[in-house]
């Protein structure tokens, strides 16, 4: 199910890493970074509607996955070494009982914390997967965490992150319950689309004769896109969320 990735890197390999992270940081440098923001339309429509509105809510869950890089960087890691659907399907299960639960308990109960530790926390979530994916526990600690359990607990804070974001709106007591379900659904939903597309393009790169190699780049890459994640949280919350 696991596959560790032992593979010495030659000077060309180092080369490549470092030029593909060095622009991967500045991509993410240059872009607003709005992991689980929503933005102005989505905001009004929220803010502004009242009662049931199943359909909608549906929509926008769906287009927070899809748009969610964070969560994509992090699903992509964990499913990497997965070959079989049904390991697939348990980790990626794992990871909505998660979501789900902090999503809905956060907004619900009106459960607190700073959104940009929290995110931070989102940003360490790519890190570790990463680093697991290198069998660089294993290798510079002796140990390796529990993958399944790594993937709920994460899961709890991909959703509680969300839920921080939602809880800056006004939102309409009035269908307010099956509204958030309807959301998580549309997330869930999101998930389901992102994943497809994932899993078809990885499929087509596993059967490369460069995927071992290319394995060591994409997850070195996963690992700085998570650090600079991590970056710009802590840099919000110093200067603004402190």
């Amino acid at each position: 199910m696991h596959s560790a990735i032992r593979f010495p890197l030659q000077p060309q390999i180092l080369r490549r890493i470092v030029l593909l992270l060095v622009g991967l940081a500045f991509a993410f440098l240059s872009s607003t970074l709005w992991a689980h923001g929503v933005n102005e339309n989505d905001k009004a429509f929220i803010e502004g509607a009242s009662g049931v509105n199943i359909i909608p809510y549906m929509y926008l869950g769906a287009k927070h996955m899809v748009t969610g890089y964070d969560h994509l960087l992090f699903l992509a890691g964990v499913i990497f070494f997965l070959y079989r659907l049904k390991d697939v399907g348990a980790y990626v299960t794992l990871f909505a009982i998660g979501h789900s639960t902090t999503l809905l308990l956060g907004v619900i109960f009106d459960i607190r914390a700073n959104p940009y530790i929290i995110d931070a926390i989102i940003g360490l979530s790519v890190v570790y997967k990463a680093i697991d994916n290198l069998d660089g526990f294993k290798t510079w600690f002796g140990v390796s965490p529990n993958p399944k359990a790594a993937v709920l607990i994460f899961g709890f804070f991909h959703g509680f992150g969300l839920a921080t974001k939602i809880q800056e709106l006004t939102l309409s007591k009035d269908g307010l319950i099956p509204n958030l379900i309807s959301f998580n659904v549309g997330v869930e939903m999101g998930q389901f689309m992102a994943l497809t597309v994932i899993l078809l393009l990885m499929n087509l790169w596993r059967m490369t004769s460069s995927f071992n190699r290319s394995a060591v780049v994409a997850n070195a890459a996963l690992m700085t896109a998570g650090f600079v994640l991590i970056g710009f949280q802590l840099a919000g919350y110093f200067s603004q969320g402190a």
